[in-house]
């Protein structure tokens, strides 16, 4: 009764410990290890304390040893799974601020576009020369070529980020799918 009381206290302060930031995250999660192997280790010699019988003694050392292991590799499934979580999450971020960076630089490279739409407009009214006019045509065709392959490669990065965004929902899915079904 005491013991699955102790135990739930652990599992509320490893819950709220892993609310928390990650630089106070990582002290407590690792003093909650701590608890959690003296609270294993006082269950051991409570129930090595408590047995009478030598064989009985031995049976219970060895069934704790094994959910000893059980516990421990839970743990680790648990870990590995709030790493994956972590870094899915810090993958949401870097594309996020990759997905605002792109978005202003199509702002940019619109604007871009209609400043030189309106410069353009200006220099064929002008009363230049042809040749003068020509220059600046071709300046402007560069211009146009290399905004044209700033869009297409805006539009391939949409691609490669919406990508990264399926791969990583089905790595989600396959991971929930694992801890569900076990």
């Amino acid at each position: 009764m005491m013991q699955s009381l102790w135990c739930c206290i652990i599992r509320k302060m490893d819950l709220e410990a892993r609310s928390l930031q990650p630089n106070v995250k990582a002290v407590l999660l690792a003093k909650l290890r701590e608890y959690k192997s003296d609270l294993n280790n006082l269950k051991s010699e409570h129930k090595r304390l408590a047995s009478a019988n030598s064989n009985q003694a031995a049976r219970d050392d060895l069934l704790e040893s094994g959910m000893a292991d059980a516990m421990s590799v839970s743990a680790n499934q648990r870990g590995r799974l709030m790493m994956s979580t972590e870094r899915l999450n810090e993958s949401s971020d870097r594309i996020k601020e990759s997905r605002r960076t792109m978005l202003e630089t199509e702002e940019l490279g619109v604007s871009i576009l209609q400043d030189l739409h309106q410069q353009r407009q200006s220099l064929l009214h002008a009363n230049d020369t042809k040749e003068q006019l020509h220059g600046v045509d071709d300046n402007i065709s560069k211009s146009k070529k290399i905004l044209t392959n700033m869009s297409r490669r805006m539009s391939r990065n949409k691609w490669i980020i919406s990508s990264i965004i399926v791969v990583l929902i089905v790595a989600i899915a396959l991971i929930l799918y694992f801890k569900l079904s076990k």
